[in-house]
């Protein structure tokens, strides 16, 4: 089980490191937290969910949201992991 994700402060900008990234029952990140995850942290993510090797389905649902919420504030970090999402097309008509 991963450690708990140290906060940040206001203004830092120092990288979260992948193994540092919210484990079951950790604190959501903020989106300030989110602006600053690197490629590297955000495949940690991606490999633990391809890997789907957690000890419930509530840990890999809590790794699949943070994921989605990710994908919504940067795409560009999760654009490689979008079949991990399996996110379709909205169309309101």
């Amino acid at each position: 089980m991963n450690p708990p994700l140290a906060r940040m402060e206001p203004g830092a900008h120092r990288p979260i490191p992948p193994e540092s990234l919210p484990a079951m029952n950790a604190q959501p990140l903020t989106e300030q937290e989110i602006q600053h995850l690197t490629p590297a942290q955000v495949s940690a993510l991606a490999q633990r969910l391809e890997r789907d090797d957690y000890p419930n389905a509530f840990a890999s649902l809590q790794d699949w949201h943070l994921l989605r919420k990710i994908a919504f504030q940067r795409p560009d970090l999760v654009e490689s992991y979008m079949h991990l999402l399996d996110l379709e097309a909205y169309d309101e008509s």
